[in-house]
């Protein structure tokens, strides 16, 4: 097993991160480092301290979407106007840094398989597109402010005056896919997002300590948000802040709270087969790499030349010494990261509570990375 502690140590001391909780779990065998502290106040970090989870949404997003797959309640290539009557017609830009107005019509219906590829033409590119701002403006893309975004209904109405980036299947653009995607879930299971999940996925897991929001009474386990200003840490959220009540609008695209072991038990699933929750066809659908080559081109810094499947990034080479072919799992930009690596059956987990700063990620993700790759043969 790693030697987590050792690894992780020099960052907590040298002040890069607060604390963290790294677990990494390889069949019956895990090891867990727990270090530094949960926030300012001096409270220690804990093995279930709860964390902002961010984009490591989106597998459970994903994992929810195919339970209602298999149960007939969603179709992956019906068209999801029929569920969402606001995306029928959308308006496409004529090429990704078109202006507003010059637009032209979809050529195809937006499925729920664009949504789960993100390749719906919703979200956020690595081109300067005029609908980046609208998408942080209108719909609170990329904000910490959860309490902010507005109920389902009105945000849909909003989404629908912005055209697509691109024609639905052609291009892959990041994160909004997964937003509406939470929406078509909701509507098509006719439950709140939040409650739907739980029933469905976290529930079963025995994921006790995920959701949209953290309850009163485990405010005490969770941490303090930290982002990066002038050089220095900053606090950015308060444990009584933004995930204290439900939110208006629960998001599939990085709406969750979570522990690690909660996540190990979501990782443990998927490579078990779904083990019994879920078909291993389902599992086999989201570990897949779902991309073309013109697809990843586009991505680029998001991908950084890997596959996505449904919910996560696809390792599709070793360009990386922590790159494992078939590797399913996502990063955080709250500084968390949750994969599985099918080949050595293993779940490796690192969470965080300092924001990344960009695209790369943080040197201690890295680090825990390099100290979690897999032996070579």
């Amino acid at each position: 097993m790693a030697d987590l502690d050792a690894a992780l140590r020099p960052y907590v001391v040298s002040g890069a991160v607060p604390g963290l909780v790294a677990l990494v779990a390889r069949g019956d065998e895990a090891e867990v480092a727990v270090l530094g502290q949960q926030g300012p106040d001096g409270a220690p970090m804990r093995r279930d301290s709860i964390f902002r989870g961010a984009s490591i949404t989106k597998p459970l997003t994903a994992a929810l979407a195919m339970l209602l797959v298999e149960d007939g309640l969603l179709d992956l290539d019906a068209a999801v106007g029929v569920l969402l009557p606001e995306l029928a017609e959308p308006r496409v830009l004529r090429t990704p840094t078109s202006a507003l107005g010059d637009t032209v019509a979809c050529s195809r219906p937006i499925t729920a398989r664009h949504l789960l590829t993100c390749t719906s033409g919703h979200g956020f590119a690595t081109v300067e597109s005029p609908v980046v701002p609208l998408l942080v403006e209108r719909l609170g893309q990329a904000s910490r402010d959860v309490g902010g975004v507005p109920a389902p209904d009105e945000w849909m109405r909003r989404l629908a005056d912005i055209p697509l980036i691109h024609q639905p299947g052609e291009g892959w653009t990041y994160n909004a896919s997964y937003d509406v995607l939470g929406v078509l879930l909701a509507r098509a299971g006719g439950q709140d997002l939040a409650d739907l999940m739980a029933e469905r996925l976290l529930g079963p897991l025995g994921m006790v300590d995920s959701g949209f929001h953290v309850p009163a009474v485990k405010r005490d386990r969770f941490t303090t948000l930290f982002g990066h200003r002038d050089g220095r840490l900053t606090v950015t959220d308060e444990p009584d802040g933004a995930f204290a009540a439900p939110p208006a609008f629960a998001s599939g695209a990085g709406g969750i709270v979570t522990t690690a072991d909660d996540l190990v038990a979501f990782g443990r699933m998927l490579l078990a087969g779904g083990d019994g929750l879920l078909q291993p066809m389902s599992v086999r659908r989201m570990m897949t790499d779902h991309t073309t080559a013109q697809q990843r081109e586009m991505a680029g810094f998001f991908l950084d030349g890997q596959g996505w499947g449904f919910g996560g990034g696809v390792d599709t080479s070793v360009r990386q010494p922590w790159n494992v072919v078939g590797r399913y799992g996502w990063v955080g930009g709250t500084g968390t990261a949750a994969y599985v690596d099918p080949q050595h059956a293993t779940v490796s987990v690192v969470l965080t509570q300092v924001e990344l700063g960009g695209p790369e990620p943080a040197g201690v993700l890295e680090a825990f990375w390099r100290e979690t790759a897999a032996p070579e043969a």
